[in-house]
């Protein structure tokens, strides 16, 4: 046995009619015995003590799974265990039924080893129509929304927002032509009020402060900053700005917003 350099290379199988000898023998984790490749499994060396490593499996008709038998536990409990817990008959035909590749006309069996799957109908095709030209390929399919009104309410308050855009627009479009018509009055009556002074009119400016009247503007300007001082802008009103609804800057005349909004925005008001 073995080699004169290593004369206890290999073993003898021992299966009485066999006795070969093996370099690389197989030993049984049920009896111990050293076997050769030919009567190493259980049933080729008739191991006497095989029993509890046996696996007997059964394919139940009805749901086509595999139902293992326990060892030392009679087969019916087994299987009626089995059918009262885990047999589903639904099971049976996607079991036993056999993929194939979707193309009219192909009769391909789709196995492990020749399925692919097209990345954009996401549909398993043999490999001579792995390519989208080769199958019709519909092209990447469109994310549905999960809920099927979510379009329609979308469009819904997208035109909200426009007509809620174009409304303001049309408001701030107004003030500034309602604000260009006063000043145009105003000014027109400071024109009237200065020539009716410097030609004798009567004194029709008056001093919040102390009442005194004058004939134009600067001559109560310039009474108010030499008697009174700063105290007079304490009874003038707070200026009002009007506001950018896009970068929020203040602007003390409504034309100037509108003008702002124009050159800056693109006449554009809605919020992005």
């Amino acid at each position: 046995m073995g080699t004169p350099a290593f004369p206890n290379l290999g073993k003898h199988c021992s299966v009485e009619d066999c006795k070969q000898i093996d370099f690389l023998p197989f030993t049984c984790d049920r009896c111990n015995e050293v076997f050769c490749l030919q009567h190493r499994s259980y049933t080729t060396h008739q191991c006497p003590v095989a029993n509890p490593h046996d696996v007997t499996v059964v394919v139940c008709p009805l749901c086509a799974k595999s139902v293992r038998l326990i060892p030392n536990q009679d087969p019916n409990i087994t299987w009626e265990t089995h059918c009262n817990t885990d047999c589903d008959p639904s099971n049976y035909q996607k079991a036993t039924t056999k993929r194939r590749c979707p193309v009219r006309g192909c009769k391909e069996t789709l196995t492990f080893s020749n399925t692919i799957k097209c990345k954009d109908c996401l549909i398993d095709h043999c490999l001579k129509h792995r390519f989208g030209a080769d199958h019709n390929c519909p092209g990447p399919k469109k994310p549905e929304s999960t809920f099927p009104f979510v379009g329609m309410l979308g469009r819904s308050q997208k035109n909200t927002n426009s007509n809620n855009s174009s409304s303001w627009w049309n408001t701030i479009r107004a003030s500034a032509e309602a604000s260009m018509q006063k000043l145009t009055i105003a000014t027109n009556q400071a024109f009237s009020t200065g020539a009716s002074s410097s030609s004798g009119g009567a004194l029709v400016e008056q001093c919040t402060q102390c009442n005194a009247r004058f004939a134009n503007v600067s001559a109560l300007i310039e009474h108010a900053e030499r008697v009174h001082g700063n105290k007079s802008r304490v009874n003038q009103r707070p200026m009002v700005l009007d506001i950018c609804p896009k970068c929020s800057k203040g602007f003390r005349d409504p034309v100037l917003l509108v003008e702002h909004v124009e050159r800056d925005h693109g006449g554009s008001s809605s919020r992005r």
